[in-house]
């Protein structure tokens, strides 16, 4: 295993880490969805070390690419579902948000 996977490794079990936890610790609506961006982005940093280390830097970076584009657009539609919420409800704490059927 080369010194740069290793680094690599490093930095997507940290991202991991810190993903993990404010997705368990927080209650706002916002940073449920920043601690699934940088979930996604610790995966993201991983499928790069794997094309480095694989000799496969163009596949790795096509797939990140399309990971991000999606990422994206979801991370619209999410939003969009929370403004949502927050209209109707006035608040994002998840423990206070009653009822979304209404």
């Amino acid at each position: 295993m080369s010194l740069m996977f290793a680094l690599f490794v490093v930095a997507v079990i940290l991202l991991l880490a810190v993903g993990l936890y404010s997705l368990i610790v927080t209650r706002n609506l916002i940073r449920v969805l920043l601690s699934v961006e940088i979930l996604v982005k610790a995966a993201t940093l991983l499928m790069i070390g794997a094309g480095y280390v694989s000799d496969n830097m163009g596949a790795a970076q096509s797939y990140v690419i399309t990971i991000i584009v999606i990422e994206v657009m979801l991370l619209v539609v999410a939003l969009g579902i929370v403004f949502g919420v927050y209209k109707k409800n006035g608040t994002l704490d998840v423990n206070k948000i009653s009822n979304l059927k209404e």
